[in-house]
């Protein structure tokens, strides 16, 4: 009878110290994906952001431009600071500029402002993916009308 007190009183100490170890295990196991998944949408989040405000100003500067000869590249300026200033690069086929005349700063019509831009995802090996980056699409568009009383240049 002894030895199944004694084989009892052992067998209900083997679990000390166990609770920490399988604590650490699954912590680890469960914060690695939630800490890489909050990486990538904060990545995504902010590139929208910055693609909607960079749309927006685009479309601002574009009809407040003297000319239609430098209404396009100072967009593709006020696009490219916007977006330098969330740490982003703007390329010129990134910007799309369509006008709904054939003169685009005629009063009362309107410029359409779209903005493409693909996020890459953080820590993903470029083996993993055909031919390139993980990325996700973000776009922006913004519609501003050129001033009713604006002068004829």
């Amino acid at each position: 009878m002894t030895t199944y007190g004694g084989l009892r009183a052992r067998l209900a100490c083997d679990d000390d110290g166990n609770a920490i170890v399988e604590f650490v295990y699954l912590a680890v196991l469960l914060m690695v994906p939630l800490v890489y998944v909050l990486l990538a949408v904060f990545r995504v989040q902010g590139a929208t952001y910055a693609v909607s405000s960079a749309s927006r100003e685009a479309g601002r500067v574009f009809v407040s431009s003297p000319s239609g000869d430098t209404a396009a590249r100072r967009a593709f300026v006020a696009a490219s600071i916007v977006m330098a200033d969330s740490g982003l690069e703007l390329r010129p086929r990134d910007l799309e500029l369509r006008c709904s005349s054939s003169r685009c700063l005629t009063p009362g019509e309107s410029v359409d402002v779209s903005i493409g831009y693909d996020v890459a995802l953080p820590f993903v090996p470029s083996f993993l993916t055909r031919g390139g980056h993980a990325s996700v699409h973000v776009s922006g568009r913004h519609l501003e009308v050129v001033d009713r009383f604006r002068g004829q240049r």
